[in-house]
């Protein structure tokens, strides 16, 4: 028998492998393979932990305690809040607010479609759960709606208001970023909101309203939570206290994205007019508006009317 040199062995391990492919190919999982790639699921999944969004939600929600009757509660609220708005006028089309409403193929609206007025805790309750379709308690009923939308608005210095006559509808007074563990990113805006409070003094009730946009209804409540809770506010935001309740009857009192909508990339500087437009429409004087951000992140603006 010949010695096999290393090109023939390699030839013919070349062979076997070949030979080998079709019981490679029958034994790969063909349906995980062609699955659909959503790429909205895949855009809203942090890539250092690894988690949807709506998961950090199921964390927010396991930490402090908030119940699915609480999330759904929430969120029929939400829907609610939107229709009286609606219902009075301050986001219809041509209003001020909301410029125009046009779906893909060009037909107008006087209003969005998003809300529910038919919304009920006995409704809501029928959904089941997507993100931990096990365990969890976030259902679509209960998370913002993803939509298409954008948002407009021009930042002047006070020369510049001077030089071209301008009329400022409001007065951004300061902002913050913050950054926390991806894995609770829905408490980005308690991050972002607390420091500008400390720097102006102020308390949660004393602003006039407060936007907190609404991913999840578990995020916002948890925002309200953590606020709450003395050893998050020690171990987390460096207080010597827990900053105290946040009066819901200043916190989205319009509705926001459960009923309203997510228009990813634009919901910042939708609520930042949002509140601009509603503390001239309550005659009031301050609010913040704020957001939280995958990746751990979280934005607020104290803002002020003209």
């Amino acid at each position: 028998m010949r010695p096999m040199t290393g090109a023939r062995y390699a030839g013919r391990k070349r062979v076997s492998n070949a030979a080998r492919w079709p019981t490679l190919f029958a034994r790969l999982p063909f349906k995980a393979l062609l699955a659909p790639v959503i790429g909205i699921m895949k855009g809203l999944t942090d890539p250092m932990v690894g988690l949807l969004m709506g998961q950090t939600a199921e964390n927010l929600a396991h930490r402090f305690g908030i119940t699915r009757g609480q999330m759904d509660a929430y969120s029929v609220r939400s829907h609610q809040r939107l229709a009286r708005a609606q219902d009075e006028g301050a986001l219809k089309a041509g209003g001020g607010e909301v410029e125009a409403l046009y779906d893909t193929k060009g037909n107008a609206y006087a209003l969005d479609d998003g809300v529910r007025r038919d919304a009920s805790l006995e409704g809501l309750a029928k959904l089941k759960p997507f993100f931990d379709r096990k365990y969890g308690n976030v259902t679509p009923g209960n998370s913002s709606q993803i939509t298409d939308g954008a948002a407009w608005l021009i930042l002047a210095s006070d020369a510049a208001v001077q030089r071209h006559g301008l009329s400022p509808i409001g007065r951004i007074v300061d902002s913050q970023w913050a950054g926390l563990d991806p894995a609770q990113m829905g408490l980005g805006p308690v991050h972002a909101a607390t420091p500008i409070l400390q720097r102006h003094g102020l308390g949660l009730d004393d602003l006039d309203y407060w936007e907190i946009n609404e991913a999840f209804a578990a995020q916002v409540l948890g925002c309200v939570a953590a606020w709450k809770d003395e050893n998050y506010c020690r171990e987390q935001l460096g207080l010597q206290r827990a900053m105290g309740e946040l009066d819901q009857e200043k916190l989205n009192v319009d509705g926001g994205a459960v009923a309203l909508g997510h228009p990813v990339g634009a919901s910042g500087a939708r609520i930042v007019l949002h509140m601009l437009k509603l503390l001239k429409r309550k005659n009031a004087k301050r609010g913040i508006a704020s957001i939280c951000i995958g990746g751990g992140l979280g934005g607020a603006m104290l803002l002020e009317a003209a």
